[in-house]
């Protein structure tokens, strides 16, 4: 960058990138110092000390927004009691790509900013490569979990998700309660019609789970037939037991598998925090396993709430 002054300290002719950096404002014709403010040496305040710095460096501003800060170097022109300063960056160099849009175009080639423009976009070129590498890692990180916490025929979560998931309930402190399922006359469906009815019918009971819960709860395929479903925040035994028997009912209604009925049922253990002590995840998990005992016993498509007395209470 560059400008030429005549005796007066007036720009008569400019180089193309300082005019680009003054955008829209006519440079010729206009005085050097209105353009620039010089802030060392200190009392520039006309052509003739402007001359006097003449082979000294200059530190510079741009008198208007942004005051972006140049260095300079001032020579004089014989005859003409003119002068040329020419003008840079400095290590302001990536502020004035920023904000005047500039190119390796807006430079000679022989123009040591070239080589920091070449790095700082090499620089950009890698970060750029380095995030978006970082985001596909993410994201197979983020898809490996969810597949490490996933049941592959049904797409509830699996055991491995209720082992990390029960003792963060805990830990939370909030009531909470565990549903233990099992299906009744399963096996009956696998020997009658084989495995794909089987799988048929477990998908089936998956769809009625995820549709009877809440986003926010738990529902997990933990073995063959075998259910577990966590349901965070407080609620009543009416409203456990409102979904343990809908549950039910939904899954007594026979599945249709090429053409033959499959049918089975369900019993379902429930377990409530506060009646399990010491509370942690294998009592919970112990609790709710004993109430569905005592459905079994009771004659299956019933539900139980664990009592701490070792009892059950409520088998409907």
């Amino acid at each position: 960058m560059h400008a030429v002054l005549d005796r007066d300290g007036v720009v008569c002719h400019s180089g193309p990138t300082l005019q680009k950096v003054y955008d829209k404002t006519d440079l010729i014709g206009t005085k050097f110092l209105d353009l620039f403010d010089v802030l060392r040496p200190r009392t520039i305040n006309d052509m003739g000390s402007l001359l006097g710095t003449a082979g000294a460096k200059l530190h510079l501003r741009k008198s208007n927004m942004p005051q972006t800060a140049l260095k300079g170097v001032l020579v004089p022109l014989p005859d003409t009691g003119g002068a040329i300063v020419n003008l840079s960056f400095g290590i302001s160099i990536m502020e004035g790509v920023r904000d005047y849009a500039l190119t390796e175009a807006d430079f000679a080639a022989t123009d040591l900013t070239i080589e920091m423009l070449y790095l700082i976009e090499a620089k950009s070129a890698a970060m750029e490569a380095s995030r978006k590498l970082n985001l596909r890692l993410q994201g197979a990180m983020i898809a490996a979990e969810e597949q490490a916490f996933t049941d592959t025929l049904t797409g509830l979560k699996n055991r491995r998700a209720v082992d990390h998931i029960l003792p963060r309930l805990i830990e939370h402190g909030a009531k909470f309660s565990c549903f233990q399922m099992d299906l009744d006359f399963f096996k009956a469906v696998n020997d009658t019609h084989g495995h794909p009815a089987g799988d048929h019918v477990l998908q089936h009971v998956a769809r009625v789970l995820v549709e009877e819960t809440r986003s926010d709860d738990c529902v997990a395929r933990v073995g063959g037939d075998e259910f577990v479903l966590l349901f965070s925040g407080p609620k009543s035994r009416i409203q456990m037991s409102s979904i343990a028997r809908r549950i039910i009912d939904r899954i007594e209604t026979p599945v249709i598998f090429k053409g033959a009925e499959c049918r089975i049922s369900a019993s379902i253990g429930i377990a409530v925090s506060d009646d399990v002590d010491p509370l942690c995840a294998d009592a919970v998990l112990a609790a709710a396993d004993s109430a569905l005992y005592q459905c079994k016993n009771a004659g299956r498509a019933t539900y139980a709430f664990y009592a701490p007395d070792h009892r059950c209470d409520e088998i409907a």
